[in-house]
């Protein structure tokens, strides 16, 4: 068994305080013995507008994976992270990436479905307006917790992503989010469940928590779901300040659950398409 911590806080504006965060959690996460932590959706900073995104990605992009990557080999950690990334047209990416414990990007992945949604009594938010979706899913990682497959925050409602990284060989699923407190009120734990009983994989959730500006809150509560869709870590609560939570990734345990019920040779691709 390796252990892995996965983190929330509130980010906002101001580059420096953020990325600061970051890598005072990663110290956190491997002074605990984690050999891997996992950083929220958009945290080297959640703007108010698209302008002041363009903004700040063009002003934050290069020093915050900097700061990531050299904090990842200092601390000798994995860190998956999600930011935002540069592109050549007036929106961004919304970018997902996994540092190696050496300070190198083994992968970087481009969310594919973007958050266009506007809730009665709730949030608007119409994130296809400032960001470009991705076009690939990639394969997943080997590290020292196990295979990991990135996506990000409203890619865990479709379930495809999942199975597809899953039958690719994902030991590990992660999706870095910030999702809105109405939203993750009514779905956020049980749509991580899902995730990981259908695939039998762990599921890392990592998250914005609290109230970024004047517009714009997230739910928080950042978990780590087993293959058998018990929920091994939990911060407890949507306040803001810095927290990490940490659980064992036991892969044996993960094996004998797909040895007992193996649901992935029991698919019947023969009434429907062969996912790849």
């Amino acid at each position: 068994m390796t252990l892995a911590a996965v983190a929330q806080f509130c980010a906002n504006e101001v580059l420096s305080r953020n990325r600061q965060i970051c890598v005072e959690l990663i110290r956190r996460a491997a002074a605990g013995n984690a050999k891997a932590v996992f950083l929220p959706e958009a945290s080297d900073f959640i703007g108010k507008d698209k302008n002041e995104v363009l903004r700040l990605t063009s002003e934050a992009e290069e020093p915050f994976i900097n700061g990531i990557c050299q904090a990842a080999k200092q601390n000798d950690i994995w860190v998956s992270v999600g930011l935002h990334g540069k592109s050549s047209e007036a929106r961004v990416y919304n970018s997902h990436i996994l540092v190696s414990p050496e300070g190198q990007i083994a992968a970087n992945y481009r969310k594919i479905h973007l958050f266009d949604v506007d809730i009665k009594g709730g949030a608007r938010l119409m994130e296809s307006e400032g960001t470009i979706p991705g076009t690939q899913l990639g394969n997943p990682v080997q590290t020292s917790i196990g295979k990991i497959g990135l996506q990000t925050c409203y890619d865990l409602r479709f379930a495809e992503l999942s199975i597809i990284q899953r039958a690719r060989g994902a030991d590990i699923l992660t999706y870095p989010s910030a999702f809105t407190v109405k939203t993750g009120y009514a779905h956020w734990a049980s749509l991580l469940r899902a995730r990981a009983i259908e695939t039998q994989t762990y599921v890392i959730a990592a998250a914005q928590a609290g109230q970024h500006n004047e517009s714009r809150a997230s739910y928080g509560h950042a978990m780590i779901v087993d293959p058998w869709g018990e929920i091994v870590a939990h911060c407890d609560s949507g306040e803001s300040e810095p927290t990490l939570a940490f659980a064992d990734i036991d892969l044996k345990y993960m094996n004998s659950i797909r040895q007992q019920m193996p649901v992935m040779e029991q698919r019947r691709n023969d009434l429907y398409p062969t996912l790849k």
